[in-house]
């Protein structure tokens, strides 16, 4: 179906006013996709995505990448052989990590104490050692492992991943979003954002542990708004939305409206319905972290609560995937108060990884193994990224600064091969040791869309006079990964 035929069908939609044309519209908008006639490029082996983004730049060094080389050199001066020109510092000692390292599995896969509960699922990951970004900034390298571009405006991978695919449910988001409780990361909403794709296709915010976990989606308490009220005035959105959609055929915007109106209907029972874990089995809330009741979460960041808040979401994430959500995007560590709860460990590496990491290694572990025992692994996807690793010199004796020239991502979960490690860093864990083999967030998606069975050199958008994609004009897949 070309761009013509799809807008004068919709047109006629429109044109049919409510029933069964209203209902023909929001399917029509939920799940038309890009892909040619016969479906998906080629096989899939995933059709959902579950992506964790550490914010703030989680330390390679300290998480998944061993270099016996800093434990060796620990305290002396760091001198790669070439000037380094740092984020906002000078290059210090070299520095160990402060924790020990193992290693798990068949694979013999190496992760530090702080990831070691990754221990007992470790074979089913696939590790890329030999990622690099194009900017040392926290705004730039975001945008960019959000969206494949270091400048706001464009989609973000959730988005075009429901624009490709559609929605496989009629009651919930095909893309939510599930932010840290302390904020957003650099750039907010920008993130997740449709860009100058339907507007219907971007992220859905649900915050984990609020009062409210959708804004808007329920009436105040003590409102004069009932339900019936509320019945009503969204028929009348809906009669005035279509009627003046009758003159501005093709306007995104105004899909997007019709569409969430008749979603929020279908959310305010499906959504408390997804978020209540009171049915949950105890070895399941037990393997997750998660505490009985909701605690009020402390300003200063903790090892207990932070297990308890991600592994919530992980759970939450887990619960959205079985109604049907396509795409969901968990969100780590965003505030610059000191000190630190997120990743940006400019001062105190000890200090702010352990209990964030910790938390996300218990709760992602469980996540996976949870997800193997239902047999959903083989068709979900798992990517775990942040915007840029860290440096293998000290920053004030402790801490360490921006490393956009090498850090580590990983995937599990369908199409990949688990229990693999694509490339190394070099001695020091700076740069790639292979140039040949450093790899992108464009390499990333391209493999993350041909898993899902979409070619990403065809999943185009005509903007400007240029067919945009995800991986703007570079990506390769990585086929060392995949099975």
């Amino acid at each position: 179906m070309n761009q013509t035929q799809r807008w004068n069908r919709r047109q006629w939609l429109w044109r049919s006013g409510g029933g069964l044309g209203g209902i023909a519209l929001t399917a029509l908008c939920a799940r038309e996709t890009f892909a040619e006639p016969n479906g998906l490029h080629f096989p899939a082996r995933a059709k959902r995505v579950i992506q964790l983004f550490m914010a703030g730049g989680a330390s390679h060094l300290d998480l998944f990448d061993y270099k016996p080389r800093l434990i060796r050199d620990h305290g002396k001066p760091w001198d790669p052989g070439e000037k380094v020109e740092l984020f906002q510092s000078s290059p210090g000692n070299t520095l160990k990590s402060p924790w020990g390292w193992k290693q798990y599995g068949d694979s013999g896969s190496w992760l530090s104490d702080v990831a070691a509960p990754l221990g007992k699922v470790v074979d089913e990951i696939a590790f890329l050692h030999t990622m690099t970004s194009s900017s040392a900034v926290h705004s730039q390298a975001t945008l960019l492992g959000t969206t494949g571009f270091p400048t706001p405006g464009f989609p973000g991978a959730g988005a075009w991943v429901g624009y490709a695919l559609g929605s496989m449910n009629d009651n919930l988001p095909t893309f939510v979003v599930l932010p840290d409780r302390r904020g957003f990361a650099s750039n907010g909403a920008k993130n997740w954002d449709a860009g100058f794709l339907p507007a219907s296709n971007s992220g859905t915010l649900l915050r984990v542990g609020a009062d409210e976990p959708i804004e808007d989606l329920q009436p105040p308490e003590k409102s004069f708004v009932t339900r019936e009220a509320d019945a009503d005035a969204l028929r009348l959105l809906e009669k005035l939305n279509r009627r003046h959609a009758e003159a501005r055929p093709g306007d995104s915007q105004l899909e997007a409206r019709i569409r969430s109106y008749e979603l929020a209907a279908s959310m305010q029972l499906s959504a408390p319905e997804t978020l209540d874990l009171s049915k949950e089995p105890e070895h399941i809330l037990r393997a997750y972290g998660v505490q009985q009741g909701r605690p009020v979460y402390p300003a200063e960041i903790n090892e207990r609560e932070e297990t308890d808040y991600f592994g919530t979401k992980c759970l939450i994430a887990r619960r959205l995937l079985e109604r049907g959500v396509r795409f969901v995007q968990i969100w780590s560590g965003c505030d610059n108060a000191f000190p630190r709860r997120n990743w940006d460990s400019h001062e105190d590496i000890a200090r702010d990884h352990w209990p964030l990491g910790r938390g996300m290694a218990r709760a992602v572990a469980a996540l996976i193994d949870d997800l193997r025992q239902r047999g959903m692994l083989e068709d979900t996807l798992i990517h775990w990224t942040t915007e840029f690793g860290r440096m293998p010199c000290a920053q004030r004796s402790e801490g360490r600064d921006h490393n956009p020239f090498v850090f580590t991502n990983w995937f599990a979960g369908g199409g990949i091969r688990g229990g693999v490690h694509y490339g190394e860093s070099d001695d020091w864990g700076y740069k790639p040791a292979d140039p040949q083999m450093a790899t992108t967030c464009h390499d990333v998606y391209a493999t993350m869309l041909h898993v899902l069975g979409i070619d990403h050199e065809k999943l185009t958008v005509r903007r400007d006079g240029i067919d945009r994609r995800l991986t703007n004009v570079g990506g390769r897949v990585v086929k060392e990964i995949l099975v």
